[in-house]
């Protein structure tokens, strides 16, 4: 049986996206968001985080810390009783990294590869599953996985039009995403 998913970007949907956030005293929950986890839970969600990182590709941080805060972060989730059923993310940078991380790759968004890997790894069916992100290149990765439901949060943004166009719900805060289908009966 597969399994039905929201992936969620985490900078500015999850946290208050300060740039390069990697240590734990700079993560700042948005408001809402563990309520609208503990929802999409209870309707049968799993919850799989997916992450472009380029702070570890241009040198900011390491995959070492990066681990330590996303451990901490599920702590955090599990604390509030939501189980975070996988975390995906993707050092690269095609043109600002150090050269180990410097590659054009399938994995950073907007390429699908870290939904695509998790949707495999997951058993989710991507046709009952949703995209929560706050850039363009998460609807697209969204689009390319197809993944059917494509959410736009603002988290304090402004988009071009383009970019609200590639989303089907544009939402203020992750806390709003439960206002709209599929997760309003």
């Amino acid at each position: 049986m597969t399994h039905k998913a929201v992936f969620l970007d985490r900078d500015g949907v999850i946290n208050q996206d300060h740039a390069y956030v990697h240590k734990i005293e700079d993560f700042e929950f948005i408001d809402g968001v563990f309520e609208a986890c503990q929802q999409f839970q209870a309707q049968g969600y799993k919850l799989v985080v997916v992450t472009n990182q380029s702070g570890i590709g241009r040198g900011y941080y390491d995959e070492a810390q990066f681990a330590q805060l996303t451990d901490w972060m599920c702590k955090q989730f599990l604390a509030h009783g939501v189980s975070i059923s996988g975390v995906y993310f993707c050092p690269h940078h095609p043109k600002k990294a150090q050269p180990q991380y410097l590659r054009e790759c399938e994995c950073r968004k907007p390429n699908p590869g870290m939904l695509l890997q998790a949707i495999e790894e997951h058993d989710i069916d991507p046709t009952r599953s949703v995209m929560v992100g706050d850039k363009g290149s998460d609807m697209q990765a969204a689009q390319a996985a197809g993944v059917r439901t494509k959410i736009l949060v603002e988290s304090g943004q402004t988009f071009t039009e383009e970019v609200r166009a590639s989303a089907d719900y544009v939402c203020g805060t992750l806390r709003q995403v439960l206002d709209v289908p599929p997760f309003i009966s």
